[in-house]
């Protein structure tokens, strides 16, 4: 048998001049004829755009600079330890992708390895929870330009003085639209026009971060002893003491690390991704720790007054314009609004590779619109315009309801970890049966496969139970109580996974199947000669 890789592609062999400059194509293209996929993205991406897609997805500027409220609010400086307690748990989960995607690099990571894994149908439900997700977590990150830009300069806040009502949620409208309109641009361009921005303002991350780790160190004025075992006397007097508070302090970290499927998700269109994905995943997910682990501790130890009440208002940026005062602050804070404009650009990203793949499969209403790759940009066009159009939507809801916002925006978080979940405990159920085997001369986990799986399922289950948590202070934070609100986690994801899967089982599953102009062509091996 043998197999057409698909139009435009050098016909030599192996062993001709141009066979031999294409032989890791020519792999990574029949990896993916495996799965039964035509090679129609264009590979241009290589080691540092995998790695910068991941850490710019996880973004740790954004989310440290977007959350350090939180979890102060609710933890006390002794939330910190949140951070390491997070980071172990994803750890788990990213060992399992790591083998994943190095057996199975391919678009949509999320979709295609639940799919593998568990079926057909678990495949549909975790690239369903994903794609929703990813919408409006889009929304929620481009929100956090108004976190900073207005703290920058009051040139900003073009509706009203910020002292209104609806003033910040109107204004964070504006500012998140233009945003995710840049975004929608940029992607539907290519995705090499995306990696280099990326690649840049990830580099730019990553030096300020460092930087600012620095300038924080030179400013310490306490130890580590008195941040750490700071609880600001919270959760006294509740059943669970310090502990329930930590927990729900806890979801400042959990809202931070993940993402890092990311760059495995750009797998079609990377050189050698069963072997650079896997790195570019982990050293994504270690380097996100170890530097926003460095920012929130040193912040802690460098703010003037530990116990300002800025800290749960304001956040890290009161606490880097106070310490490092406004010029060098400000400075900063830019290199933030860069670090939020590449996460949205990564968000966008890992969602058109999503809604193109589960399109590919003819899994979405439209499919074949979906899945058509732009024969100029080399990319999947129409779905950058619909997540773009449905993020700005989204945001529209922030108006005038921040707080249903807040409680949607945390929601898809939890959706996250319950699409990882259906990858992770479909994975430990193949392990037990005997079905599971690493690729060959890949990354393994060898005879750790078991145990870290097992870790991964029990501390996803546990996280998306802590972050739907009918927590007043989280789901109906301010006015009135109602008890839609307080139990919207479950009722939102409930709603959206049995919504979701109706429409799959009674509609889209009789349609499903690799769409014919998607699928790998292949050809019956000529007849042997005759004398």
């Amino acid at each position: 048998m043998s197999m057409d890789a698909g139009p435009g592609q050098d016909p030599t062999g192996p062993m001709g001049p141009a066979g031999a400059a294409r032989t890791q194509s020519q792999d990574d293209d029949d990896a993916l004829g495996v799965l039964g996929y035509r090679p129609e993205l264009k590979r241009t991406l290589g080691n540092f755009h995998t790695f910068a897609a991941g850490i710019s997805y996880i973004s740790i500027l954004t989310g440290t600079f977007q959350l350090f409220y939180f979890g102060v609010s609710f933890g006390g400086p002794a939330y910190w330890w949140s951070w390491p307690m997070v980071f172990t748990g994803q750890l788990m989960v990213a060992l399992c992708f790591c083998e994943l995607a190095a057996r199975y690099p391919v678009a949509g990571s999320v979709y295609n390895w639940s799919k593998t894994m568990g079926g057909p149908h678990i495949g549909w439900l975790g690239g369903w929870m994903m794609m929703t997700a990813t919408m409006v977590t889009l929304s929620a990150v481009a929100l956090a330009y108004q976190i900073t830009l207005p703290q920058i300069d009051d040139w900003f806040q073009f509706v009203g003085d910020g002292s209104g009502k609806t003033d910040a949620a109107a204004n964070a409208v504006l500012l998140g639209t233009v945003l995710i309109l840049f975004s929608t641009v940029v992607n539907a361009f290519g995705v090499q026009l995306m990696a280099r921005i990326n690649s840049a303002g990830v580099f730019i991350e990553l030096v300020a971060a460092v930087a600012l780790i620095v300038f924080l160190a030179a400013h310490i004025t306490r130890g580590p002893s008195s941040v750490l075992t700071e609880t600001y006397g919270l959760g006294s007097g509740q059943t669970l003491g310090y502990f329930g508070a930590f927990l729900t302090a806890s979801l400042a970290s959990a809202y931070v690390m993940y993402g890092f499927d990311t760059a495995s998700s750009l797998g079609e269109e990377s050189h050698d991704p069963s072997r650079n994905a896997p790195r570019a995943i982990l050293r994504a997910l270690i380097a996100s720790f170890i530097i926003g682990g460095l920012i929130l501790l040193f912040a802690l130890m460098a703010v003037p007054d530990l116990f300002a009440k800025e800290l749960s208002t304001a956040g890290l940026q009161y606490v880097v314009l106070e310490t490092l005062g406004s010029t060098i602050g400000e400075i900063f804070l830019w290199c933030v609004v860069i670090a939020i404009t590449v996460c949205v650009l990564a968000v966008h990203a890992a969602g058109i590779r999503l809604m193109f793949a589960m399109a590919r499969d003819n899994n979405l209403p439209a499919g074949s619109l979906l899945a058509r790759v732009s024969p100029r940009f080399k990319t999947p066009v129409v779905p950058a315009v619909v997540i773009g159009v449905v993020g700005v939507v989204i945001l529209v809801i922030n108006i005038n309801q921040p707080q249903i916002f807040s409680v949607i925006t945390s929601i898809a978080i939890i959706m996250i970890y319950v699409a990882y979940l259906l990858v992770t405990t479909p994975m430990l159920i193949q392990r037990l049966r005997g079905n599971w085997q690493p690729a060959e001369g890949k990354f393994s986990l060898g005879r750790f496969g078991l145990p870290v799986n097992i870790m991964a399922v029990l501390w996803g289950a546990a996280m998306s139970i802590n972050l739907a948590w009918p927590r007043a202070e989280v789901y109906n934070a301010t006015g009135p109580q109602h008890w839609y609100l307080r139990w919207g986690a479950f009722l939102f994801v409930g709603a959206v996974a049995l919504g979701g899967f109706a429409y799959y089982w009674f509609v889209q599953r009789h349609r499903t199947g690799v769409l014919a102009e998607h699928r790998a062509v292949v050809e019956d091996a000529a007849p042997p000669a005759t004398s």
